[in-house]
């Protein structure tokens, strides 16, 4: 056995490189050709049923607004029923024929039960599950004081999308539609303040590639990577060390600094377009998607920027990253962030 694993590993490279450097032309371009028949061919929600969790803010309200323009029938979850009313409303003035509000909270297996009953009770048929939810934490690994309390954002980010989909997948395979998921680029890039809600992106994104293969060809699987755009976790709300929730936002400029703030609604758009087309990765801004290739292939440089631009100096506040700081002396924030996430008082309250 350990010489056919030597051999394996004399072999395996040269042949791996030599392959990748005949099949990648041809094969770029059927992906290329694939492409062009999902542009030509998109698919016509109009009438169908989509599922939205977390649709009270951000990411999902938006796309409520984007499938209700394509004239599709909706399912709203989240916990804030009050706000969710407020996107209801305004999904059916966009064109949406027929919305319901579920309050309900996804890290609840009952709760997910609840949502699906009352989903096929309704429209008797789902077509696509939009799994949405989340929430974040912006503080370090060891200065977590209340480690368990963290659990919960396993339970909302990971655990909600699974419930629903284990439910949803007879229906789906029914109606042969869709399953997204938000995953996020801390799913493979190592954001600083944020290890446990990048470990539950990176779930998100091994289990819905494995469902891929499962449930295909019946089954659609899109997988999003939005990177930082207008919502409430772009507003610095986010747990604080003992596991509450709280607006950080001198934490939240130490993470983003610099770097652009996408709107919801662009995004929303981009998502949209992208699932309708039969997508398998719709990452918005594209542009992020040159940070998977510097992490796949200079890890330590990753790492490095990672450690003297978001981190403080020693014995530094937490907020003192060069990030911020650099944020703080350009007053980039006016042209880099949208006007609802650059002031606690903007946005959607609770």
């Amino acid at each position: 056995m350990n010489i056919l694993h030597t051999f394996l590993n004399l072999v395996a490279p040269p042949f791996t490189f030599i392959s990748l450097f005949l099949l990648l032309p041809p094969y770029q371009a059927f992906k290329s050709f694939l492409s062009l028949i999902g542009f030509l061919f998109t698919e016509n929600v109009d009438g169908k049923v989509v599922l939205i969790t977390g649709a009270s803010s951000g990411i999902g309200e938006h796309l409520a607004y984007e499938y209700a323009k394509r004239g599709a029938c909706l399912v709203l979850v989240a916990r804030r029923e009050n706000l969710l009313e407020e996107v209801a409303d305004i999904a059916r003035y966009y064109g949406s024929p027929d919305v319901i509000t579920i309050r309900a909270d996804v890290s609840k297996f009952e709760d997910c039960r609840r949502v699906m009953n009352e989903t096929m009770n309704h429209f008797g048929r789902l077509d696509h599950l939009v799994n949405n939810a989340a929430i974040t934490h912006l503080v370090m690994f060891e200065d977590i004081a209340d480690i368990a309390a963290f659990r919960q954002i396993m339970d909302i980010n990971y655990w909600g999308a699974v419930y629903l989909t284990h439910m949803a997948v007879p229906y789906l395979r029914y109606s042969r539609g869709k399953i997204v998921a938000l995953s996020a680029p801390p799913a493979w890039m190592p954001a600083p303040r944020m290890s446990i809600y990048n470990s539950s992106k990176a779930a998100i994104k091994t289990m819905f590639e494995t469902l891929r293969v499962e449930l295909a060809p019946e089954i659609g699987v899109t997988i999003v990577t939005p990177g930082f755009v207008e919502s409430e976790l772009t507003k610095g709300k986010a747990l604080n060390a003992q596991g509450k929730m709280e607006l950080r936002q001198d934490m939240r400029d130490a993470l983003i600094g610099l770097v652009p703030v996408e709107t919801a609604e662009a995004c929303a758009k981009a998502v949209v377009k992208g699932i309708c087309r039969g997508q398998r990765y719709v990452t918005e801004p594209s542009w992020y998607d040159v940070l998977y290739y510097w992490k796949a292939f200079c890890p330590e440089i990753v790492e490095w920027c990672y450690r003297i631009l978001a981190m403080p100096a020693a014995g530094a506040s937490e907020s003192d990253a060069l990030t911020k700081q650099a944020l703080d002396y350009t007053g980039a924030k006016y042209v880099m962030y949208p006007s609802s996430i650059r002031s606690a008082g903007g946005g959607k309250a609770d």
